[in-house]
């Protein structure tokens, strides 16, 4: 078996066998492949496609290239919850916590914002000592004493992804899915989940920009996932405009606290409430006939998912007089500037990749992976798609380290928005749930 007749194999349209799978993902990351080859073996995948048992193959050996978590001895069953990125997307923050306080441990490897998608923990982070740092035992020991943690993925774990990753971007084969699948969850398998949710994001704050690529991408995962003896669902949610009302790492850590306190936008909580009903399903912490939205409703109106939050951010670090005290706690930028509506009608579309790109531009996210953020900055959004607004009435308020930042970026986040002389409905938030 040899590298160079794998590549001829893909690139003919063969199927590709477990062993030879195997051969070129632990020979590549052991550097017994050179990359050349590998991109060679990428291109030969994005052309001709995989099998989902090789794209299932593909993972496990991915998950296989390192250390693979095993936490039956912390619980019978932990949950994890995976987004694809989008904007504003905070649900990481709400979820754990309402999860947890219903009575299911949930356990999750989360990463950095690269572009205009944001980063779980970038925004955690913004809470002072908060730390993602943590050793397998440390992980292991947080989850069975208060049932969450967020950590950041440790180089042990499923290392040939991150080489294959970095391959991919210079070489033109990030779009092709069954390497995409196979990097989503590989990570997954090997932190350790037995029951996932993928929220797998679509429109023009995504990385999936139609329905039916997220759709076959949030398919292909469902049967990985399956195939390899894990509960998953996956559900493809709206990302055409940004997920509730705050974009930036500070400004989503406080939009994430109001909501546990029963005070968030509409969309996120609902949102949130499902995502934490569903998966208290799947984990059989509720019967098919309760209403688990209701069950996961309730740890917010008593408090328990907001005392479940405090008792996340003491176990990390952080400082828990956030939870009490957003604003006196949180970095704030020193300047906020108030975008208003040029004209009168109903807004039409909000598109949320510009605002995405605009908080980077202000400082708050990563355009190459060695960038410093600025965890204050931001937008919060006054009006959404279907919102009524009339001239001179308040779009958004733009958080800066300058006027000058945030005129510019006033000017361009101006051009997000279009309007109607009609009424328009706002957009559907879950698009589709897709089962095994």
């Amino acid at each position: 078996m040899n590298a160079i007749d794998i590549i001829a194999r893909k690139r003919d349209g063969y199927a590709l066998t477990a062993a030879e799978i195997d051969f070129f993902i632990q020979g590549y990351t052991a550097g017994d492949i050179p990359d050349y080859q590998a991109a060679a073996w990428c291109m030969a995948v994005l052309l001709r496609g995989m099998t989902s048992e090789e794209v299932t193959e593909l993972t496990l050996s991915i998950a296989r290239s390192g250390q693979m978590l095993d936490l039956s001895d912390v619980a019978p069953l932990v949950a994890d919850k995976h987004s694809t990125g989008g904007v504003g997307d905070k649900v990481t923050l709400a979820l754990g916590p309402m999860v947890a306080a219903a009575g299911q441990p949930m356990g999750k490897m989360s990463g950095r914002g690269l572009g205009f998608s944001g980063g779980t923990l970038d925004k955690l982070e913004s809470i002072p000592g908060w730390s993602s740092r943590l050793t397998i035992a440390a992980f292991k020991r947080q989850l069975a004493e208060i049932g969450l943690v967020v950590a950041g993925q440790t180089s042990d774990l499923a290392p040939a992804d991150g080489k294959l990753y970095a391959l991919r971007d210079v070489t033109a084969t990030v779009p092709s899915l069954p390497l995409i699948a196979s990097s989503v969850m590989s990570k997954k398998l090997a932190s350790g989940a037995n029951v996932i949710l993928l929220d797998v994001k679509v429109g023009e704050g995504a990385f999936m920009r139609t329905l039916p690529e997220a759709e076959a991408l949030a398919r292909i995962m469902v049967k990985i996932g399956t195939q390899a003896g894990r509960r998953v669902v996956a559900r493809v949610t709206d990302m055409s405009q940004p997920l509730g009302l705050a974009v930036g790492n500070a400004l989503e850590v406080k939009e994430a606290i109001a909501t546990l306190k029963g005070e968030g936008p509409a969309d996120f909580t609902q949102l949130i409430v499902e995502d934490a009903g569903l998966l208290l399903h799947l984990c059989g912490c509720i019967p098919a006939a309760v209403d688990s939205n209701a069950i996961a409703l309730r740890t917010l109106h008593d408090g328990s998912a907001l005392n479940k939050f405090r008792q996340f951010v003491v176990a990390q670090g952080g400082d828990p007089a956030v939870v009490d005290d957003p604003d006196g706690v949180l970095p704030r930028a020193p300047v906020i500037h108030t975008l208003t509506s040029p004209q009168s009608g109903w807004l039409a579309a909000v598109n949320a990749r510009t605002f995405g790109e605009v908080t980077v531009q202000l400082g708050g996210g990563r355009s190459k992976k060695e960038d410093t953020i600025d965890r204050s900055v931001g937008v919060v959004l006054r009006a959404k798609i279907g919102d009524r607004v009339e001239t001179g009435q308040p779009l958004c308020d733009i958080h800066a380290c300058s006027e000058t930042e945030a005129l510019a970026a006033a000017e361009r986040l101006l051009a997000a928005y279009l309007w109607s002389a009609a009424p328009v409905e706002p957009p559907i938030l879950v698009k589709q749930t897709i089962y095994p």
